[in-house]
Formats: structure tokens, sequence, C-alpha cells
């Protein structure tokens, strides 16, 4: 009996710190040292919710966002906002330079979709880590050829910085 209470102390106390997150900008699953350098460049382009690129752009997006209930996102997010008063938005990609795997890579904490051809992309990776200044996520999408549109929420200000990358180039 002895023995159980302190397997179950022992779960109580350890088990929130087993499950943070790792700390540190060399802490992300894979390599992001040019997702990062474009999060922290100034070169960053403003972008207002719904906005269409014809393209995958080059530099990191800065993209404005509204509350969550005026964002009208193109499709619900797959998960729901955990704060009512959180932020979203999305920005419409013209077409894929080649199909593939593709980063989708944020400056802050919020939840990311990605849509094409009026389906969810699953996801097949994500990583995130705290304490790096300037980048807290990267999602990995298989994307195919044609539109597609990247779909935030649950963001906790009004505009986050956001790369789209091509996995490996």
């Amino acid at each position: 009996m002895r023995r159980m209470i302190i397997a179950v102390v022992v779960v109580l106390v350890a088990g929130p710190a087993l499950a943070q997150e790792p700390r540190g900008c060399d802490k992300f699953k894979w390599p992001l040292e040019k997702e990062h350098a474009l999060l922290l460049s100034p070169a960053a382009a403003k972008t207002a919710s719904g906005s269409a690129l014809d393209k995958v752009p080059a530099t990191a997006l800065v993209v404005g966002l509204a509350p969550f209930g005026e964002a009208k996102l193109p499709m619900p997010p797959e998960r729901a906002p955990k704060q009512p008063s959180s932020f979203a938005g999305f920005v419409r990609i013209g077409a894929v330079p080649k199909a593939g795997p593709y980063l989708v890579t944020l400056s802050a904490e919020a939840w990311v979709d990605v849509v094409q051809g009026e389906h969810y992309v699953k996801s097949s990776g994500f990583s995130g880590a705290l304490g790096c200044e300037g980048m807290r996520k990267s999602v990995k999408f298989d994307l195919g050829p044609g539109p597609f549109a990247v779909q935030i929420s649950g963001a906790a200000a009004d505009s986050i910085l956001m790369v789209i990358t091509s996995e490996g180039e």
C-alpha cells in the first residue's frame, strides 16, 4: 500500500514537469535555422487576414488577426480555441511550387490548420519549444499541387509572424 501511495505522489508531482516542452532554439525536432532567421528578419511583410498571395512567400509574414468570432476562417478550426477571447486569421496561397512537405512555423503559440481543396491537410509532424526568441512552433504538412490556405486560431495577440517553407530547401 505504501509503495502505491509513493507512486501516486511521484506521478502527481513529477508528471507536469515531465510533460513540459523543451526549452531553447536547438530543441526542435528538425532543423529550423532558416525559418528562425526569416522570423527574426525585419523584412517580414505585413499581411491582413484573408489576403491572397500568388505563391509561397520568400519572407516571413506578419499576419494581422481578428477576434476569433470575427475572423471568417474558410473552415472552422479542427481544434476549438481554449480562450474565447483569442485571435484568428488566414492567408490564401495561390500555388505550391512543387508538391511535398512544407513547414508552417510560427513566432507564438497558436493552432495551425492548412486547407487545400476544401479539405483539411493532416499534419505529418509537430515541433515546439519554449525560450526561443521569435519562434515557438513548427508544423509539417504534405501539400499537393494547387492553392491552399493557412488558418491560425487560438492566438493570444492580434498579429503573429509566420513563415512557410518547403522542407529540405
